[in-house]
């Protein structure tokens, strides 16, 4: 009963991390509208798998790693911030590019890369790890369960992905797309600046 009890407490606090605005988030909602439901949902599942990668790291104490070794964590948060910097300037560079380019182009984007990007932005972000960390390190028992170090990271892949795959349905519907299209250029300039403030805040660490 009181695992259970653990394990609700803990998939509630990371469901309120997942639905707070994001890289991945954002990255997710613009392969859902500007591309296919499909890639949208790709996208999501790779979010999962870098969500499940960073849970099973907070379990096994990459906290403790990271705050020993300052260096080391710096570094991933530079590494991570110019990652997302990229995919900022990605996004407003074809801002003006019509949807019709996109799905034209000889090399569109497939499904795999659609889970890599996911992934990978996920990932740019070792402050995930620490705040899982924290999670964990909050609500779970000083002797914990063998069986929590694969439950867990299941538990954040399926909250995360889950999220996001909601995220992708609902704005690859028609009329959300319809409002992209008309504005596309608003639309993708505006997720570029919020993708390079979270960029710039990453890398030197504004609260």
């Amino acid at each position: 009963m009181e695992s259970i009890w653990i394990l609700g407490s803990i998939a509630a606090a990371l469901l309120l991390g997942a639905m707070s605005p994001g890289p991945t988030s954002i990255y997710v909602a613009k392969n859902s509208i500007a591309i296919s439901r499909k890639h949208g949902l790709f996208t999501a599942l790779g979010t999962g798998f870098g969500a499940a990668i960073f849970g099973l790291l907070a379990v096994l104490g990459l906290q403790a790693f990271l705050l020993a070794v300052p260096s080391a964590y710096l570094a991933l948060k530079i590494c991570g911030g110019l990652y997302l910097l990229f995919l900022a300037y990605k996004i407003i560079k074809h801002a003006k590019d019509p949807i019709e380019a996109d799905h034209s182009a000889s090399h569109p984007m497939s499904l795999r890369r659609a889970f890599t990007t996911g992934l990978i932005t996920q990932l740019s972000n070792p402050k995930i790890a620490i705040v899982l960390a924290s999670i964990f390190t909050a609500l779970l028992p000083k002797e914990i369960p063998l069986y929590f170090y694969f439950v867990l990271p299941m538990l954040c892949f399926f909250i995360d992905a889950g999220w996001c795959s909601l995220v992708a349905v609902a704005l690859s519907a028609e009329k959300p797309r319809a409002v992209y299209l008309k504005f596309k250029k608003v639309f993708d300039r505006g997720a570029g600046i919020v993708m390079s403030v979270l960029g710039l805040k990453l890398i030197f660490g504004v609260k």
